[in-house]
């Protein structure tokens, strides 16, 4: 299984990482590490969550946000790293 992170939930983690480091000296680190750990567990997990405007949703374990993949035969492909406390609005226009 490969997986890959696309430029645009790469800058959604770049952009996350930099909200939590404003927060807390480290919390971006951790932040990262977080997701990161999130988005390795597709490595075996890939597919087994719900769909979502077109995409599997995985929930973060320790942060309010969802990791939008897709699964195209080996590879999953994260289109977005996305804050769940958005206006909802905002997720289904960047996801569709």
């Amino acid at each position: 299984m490969i997986v890959r992170i696309l430029d645009e939930a790469e800058q959604d983690l770049i952009d996350g990482f930099r909200f939590y480091d404003v927060q807390d000296s480290g919390l971006g680190d951790y932040f990262l590490d977080s997701l990161f750990s999130d988005i390795d567990s597709l490595y075996l997990y890939a597919g087994v969550h719900s769909v979502h405007f077109g995409y599997n949703r995985l929930l973060a374990k320790r942060f309010p946000f969802a990791v939008y993949y897709k699964l195209e035969g080996r590879t999953v492909n994260v289109w977005a790293v996305l804050d769940c406390r958005q206006d909802p609005a905002k997720i289904v226009a960047r996801l569709t």
